[in-house]
């Protein structure tokens, strides 16, 4: 596999790709290393995968240079990402490159070269991680490390046919990265499916107690879910605030929009004024300052050494005082509020990836101006604190790749992963310029993780439903739709906002089988979920048409008198298809 990847990566080496590289004989006994180890051992979950990681990320011994040679340090140990990745049988090939100081959209603002886009090296790979996704997409490498504050890890995973993963802030440690601005900062994964996404995820994850910035929930987060996408709720700019800088661009969001459709998926546009403004405070507003910060010492000292664009850039921070700042914090958490309740409607939001593929003589005859454009639909999601996944959405008239990125609320990572899974295996693309066909999809996660407690949900918890989102928030993973044993009764019940249907276990011969969800959840959220269930709503137990008893949603009998008994529809959804037909 090494001398495989050691082909690869000579082959396109004049690409830009990397700026250093393991050596291929310290590589090679790396992989000896790796096999003698575990000859007669259990394998780690990452044994032997090749990876690389984006040069702003400290790997122990390896100059971290963030593209600028001036620059550059020799850490004495990895970042806590890379420890974790080489703990697990990771094998680590080299260090790619990136717009200098991860200062930029595009992938053209690099001494060490401009990476070629590999459906047209006319067009840009994206920025800041160029050199990641470009390694992914040739498959040189299974996956890389990247970063993405403003979009960084999203745009070129669109440009490259690839996935691109921004975790919520917090779930992977950024101990070891080179700040670009600290407090939004997040370690990105770029992989060619979600499905590796998700398996790299689940071992980067993980609280750091060294990482000011890092989450406790981080060590008890669930990367496990699948998704029903029959009635799932997303919501979708309107079409007056969508903007396209090419017909293809448009062309290819309209397909997606339509597949979704085509998957049983309920599209609600929305208002995005907030979003929007929001994303305007990260380049538009003090948030520039933090950036400067990080970099102040070094931009009075070696101004020569910083490109003249990230210089303007930097330089912009000096314009913002700090009453500037406090009051774009208490604007930013009015717009966050803003947006929170949408989250009770919908599971997700939809958005393309880009509103357009700029060219490279585009960029570089209007590089500030078309680089803002370009982060129109990603610079709110780390200021809003939200989870997103790049995902590709098939290939454009002009033979371009292009994506669409679903985001949601902290901690719905799990679920917007599985979501892309399914849309991403829908589309039918090859993975990133391999030619690869996209592989089975792995089997859902029916069997309950260690940890969780399984559910049944019958009502207003259903996916796509009101509620759904209490369970996702909760790190919550869907296992099965199934029917209850024929024992009980469904009703509507009478006042309940948002409706509700009450379960009952009734006499045998007297009931019916009833459609029901059930999820796992992790075990320390249990109890702040029973804590939200109302009466006449109880959580009771349930048994199964399989014979199987789990956790489940009950009524209390005395709140049937006035409910109307729906038991014949079998299930919640289709009583509630049947009311809305009249």
């Amino acid at each position: 596999m090494i001398e495989g990847v050691l082909d690869q990566i000579a082959d396109g080496a004049d690409e830009g790709i990397w700026i250093s590289r393991r050596e291929p004989e310290k590589l090679r006994e790396d992989a000896r290393s790796l096999e003698q180890r575990y000859a007669s051992a259990e394998r780690p979950p990452l044994y032997g995968v090749p990876f690389a990681v984006k040069d702003s990320i400290d790997v122990a011994a390896v100059p971290t240079t963030a593209a600028c040679a001036d620059f550059a340090y020799v850490p004495e140990r990895s970042a806590a990402i890379v420890e974790r990745l080489v703990a697990a049988g990771a094998l680590y090939v080299g260090k790619t490159n990136l717009d200098q100081f991860a200062t930029g959209l595009v992938g053209v603002r690099s001494p060490y070269g401009i990476p070629k886009n590999p459906f047209d090296p006319a067009y840009v790979t994206g920025g800041s991680s160029s050199g990641s996704a470009a390694a992914v997409a040739r498959g040189q490498v299974s996956f890389a490390l990247a970063t993405d504050t403003a979009g960084s890890g999203r745009i070129p995973a669109a440009f490259n046919n690839i996935v691109g993963l921004k975790p919520s802030l917090g779930l992977l440690s950024t101990r070891g990265l080179v700040p670009a601005c600290q407090s939004i900062d997040c370690m990105t994964l770029l992989s060619l499916t979600c499905d590796d996404a998700r398996s790299v995820a689940a071992i980067a994850t993980g609280f750091d107690s060294a990482d000011p910035f890092s989450r406790p929930e981080a060590s008890r987060f669930g990367w496990r879910s699948s998704v029903v996408t029959q009635g799932l709720r997303l919501a979708v700019a309107r079409s007056e605030e969508l903007y396209f800088a090419d017909d293809p661009t448009r062309q290819a969001f309209a397909s997606a929009c339509n597949r979704l459709e085509s998957m049983g998926v309920v599209l609600e546009e929305i208002d995005m004024a907030a979003f929007y403004e929001a994303g305007q405070l990260l380049y538009g507003g003090p948030w520039v300052s933090e950036r400067l910060s990080g970099l102040e010492s070094f931009r009075q000292q070696h101004s020569e050494s910083i490109l003249p664009v990230i210089r303007a850039i930097l330089d912009d921070g000096n314009r913002y005082s700090a009453t500037d700042v406090f009051r774009a914090i208490h604007r930013l958490a009015e717009l966050r509020r803003t947006t929170h309740p949408l989250w009770n409607r919908v599971q997700g939001l939809v958005l393309p990836a880009a509103p357009g593929h700029p060219k490279i003589e585009e960029v570089l005859r209007d590089p500030i101006g078309l680089n803002a454009r370009l982060g129109r639909y990603t610079t709110f999601a780390n200021l809003l604190d939200m989870a997103a996944v790049s995902v590709p959405s098939g290939m454009r008239a002009d033979g371009l790749p292009s994506g669409v990125t679903f985001l949601g609320p902290w901690g719905r990572d799990a679920f917007l992963l599985a979501l892309g899974a399914a849309f991403h295996a829908s589309i039918g693309v090859t993975l990133g310029a391999t030619g690869w066909a996209h592989p089975p999809a792995e089997p859902s996660p029916a069997a309950t993780p260690f940890g969780f407690l399984p559910i049944a949900v019958v009502g207003a918890h259903l996916s796509g439903e009101p509620l759904n989102h209490q369970l996702i928030e909760r790190g919550g993973a869907f296992l099965r739709r199934v029917c209850t044993a024929p024992y009980y009764r469904l009703y509507a019940l009478p006042e309940t906002v948002p409706p509700k249907p009450g379960l009952v276990r009734v006499q045998q011969g007297d009931g019916a089988a009833i459609e029901v969800e059930v999820w796992a959840l992790p075990m320390d959220t249990v109890g702040s979920f029973i804590a939200g269930v109302a009466a006449p709503l109880a959580i009771g137990s349930i048994e199964l048409e399989d014979g199987v008893r789990v956790h489940g949603f009950l009524c209390e009998s005395s709140a049937i008198n006035r409910a109307r008994d729906i038991s014949s529809f079998g299930g919640w959804r289709a009583y509630l298809r049947a009311a809305s037909s009249g």
